[in-house]
């Protein structure tokens, strides 16, 4: 079955940084695009980065602009979040997902996964 598994998240200090990962199985994971997404509390998910297919394209949100970098290897079926200078406001579950179309809205995504938390203490 479809999975996407993300992993990386855990709790690091302002200006820090981390790094999520996302395996993806299940499909065929080289023709979707893929983003991440994250939600704090009382909040809604909003949109991180995205990246296309073939890695070519990606876009960020102007909150993560020149901070944050999304890759992708289409040889280990993963995704990559490299998130740098990390601030309070970036607390959130972070989520991947893939969509056949390529979008930066989350109903537009088929797939998801369950979610890495990241805490920043100041």
């Amino acid at each position: 079955q479809v999975q996407l598994v993300e992993s990386g998240g855990g709790l690091v200090q302002v200006g820090g940084s981390l790094r999520l990962s996302c395996v993806a199985s299940g499909f065929t994971f080289s023709i979707y695009n893929m983003g991440w997404f994250r939600q704090a509390p009382g909040k809604e998910r909003e949109i991180v980065a995205t990246i296309t297919s073939s890695g070519s394209g990606t876009y960020y949100a102007d909150s993560v602009k020149g901070r944050f970098t999304i890759s992708r290897d289409n040889a280990k079926n993963t995704v990559y979040l490299q998130m740098n200078s990390l601030k309070p406001e970036d607390a959130a579950v972070y989520y991947c997902a893939a969509a056949r179309s390529y979008s930066i809205l989350p109903p537009s995504y088929n797939y998801w996964g369950q979610g890495t938390q990241v805490t920043v203490s100041s």
